[in-house]
């Protein structure tokens, strides 16, 4: 597997082996290449023993309930890898998202199948019993659906515009068998600090890219909202911006590209529903900006990446 995915087996030597976001999307590509078994993502995240799990996870696993579970893994992931994990509570739902922040590619698909199911079991060892999503959304085409629905044990939506890993709202009221106080209170102080000391070395186009990614689902991000998140004004955002040698529309542009390159080449939805999750108001706007972007049209762009 490291072969095909060409990294070097010293990459991963003592003391502790490390690899870049490409490297590591890489070697899960080599995975599913070679793994002759659809369901070896799923498999690979559900079952990890607890003394395998990361930093994050245990902080997690020992938590007090699912809510506090998922909050601590989403604190303390960028600890263990650049990606954001983010729990938002819409209708009665908790939408829990992943983001890997340094991609340039999308995530390989055993990836987002391990990903969700490790949390998912971590989940169900922590509360000891079964938590069962409401369902799961996949950005990319319908394949192996029966498997998918046959482990979470939920539907699942293809084509969608963010993966997503949905529970009831109320399931993160439940409380966790494996709360150890006294273990967290060793963990966190250093996670807080070495946290802290990542923060600090964050710029404000990583966080602007960021905000952008975290709207970028059917409304227009507008550089008000986007300071509005950050806590700044947009005068001060557009300043410190052009300070660091950047703008708000160059960001824009840049996090709407890599998106529609996402959409366009995952997923089978129609150029219309692309810019409108891309927060155009009409088709022509898009296709002139991914013309500008790409050099060549929406359509083009799917037919040459099925192509090849």
């Amino acid at each position: 597997m490291l072969a095909r995915a060409g990294v070097s087996p010293a990459v991963l030597g003592p003391p502790r082996g490390r690899l870049t976001t490409a490297e590591f999307f890489a070697l899960w590509e080599a995975i599913e290449a070679l793994a002759g078994s659809r369901d070896l993502g799923l498999r690979l995240g559900a079952e990890a023993m607890p003394q395998k799990f990361d930093i994050a996870s245990q902080a997690a696993l020992h938590s007090a309930s699912v809510g506090d579970a998922l909050a601590k893994l989403g604190k303390y992931k960028r600890l263990v890898c650049p990606e954001e994990v983010t729990v938002g509570e819409v209708e009665g739902e908790a939408r829990v998202r992943f983001h890997w922040l340094l991609a340039e590619g999308d995530p390989p698909r055993f990836l987002v199948d391990a990903t969700f199911a490790s949390v998912l079991a971590m989940l169900r060892r922590g509360a000891h019993k079964p938590v069962t999503p409401l369902r799961v959304e996949l950005t990319r085409r319908r394949a192996d659906a029966a498997l998918l629905t046959r482990h979470f044990g939920c539907p699942v939506h293809f084509d969608a515009p963010v993966d997503l890993l949905v529970l009831p709202a109320a399931a993160l009221a439940e409380p966790f068998v494996t709360h150890n106080a006294d273990l967290l209170a060793l963990l966190l102080p250093g996670l807080d600090a070495e946290l802290a000391a990542q923060d600090r070395r964050r710029t404000l186009a990583d966080d602007v890219r960021l905000a952008l990614c975290r709207r970028m689902c059917g409304e227009r991000p507008s550089v008000d909202k986007v300071a509005r998140d950050l806590r700044v004004s947009s005068r001060t955002l557009q300043r410190r911006l052009e300070e660091a040698g950047t703008s708000y529309q160059r960001l824009l542009d840049e996090v709407r590209d890599q998106a529609a390159r996402r959409l366009l080449t995952r997923t089978d939805l129609d150029a219309s529903q692309v810019a409108f999750l891309l927060g155009f108001e009409e088709l022509n706007s898009f296709t002139r900006a991914f013309q500008h972007w790409a050099g060549t049209t929406p359509s083009r762009f799917r037919a040459q990446a099925r192509a090849s």
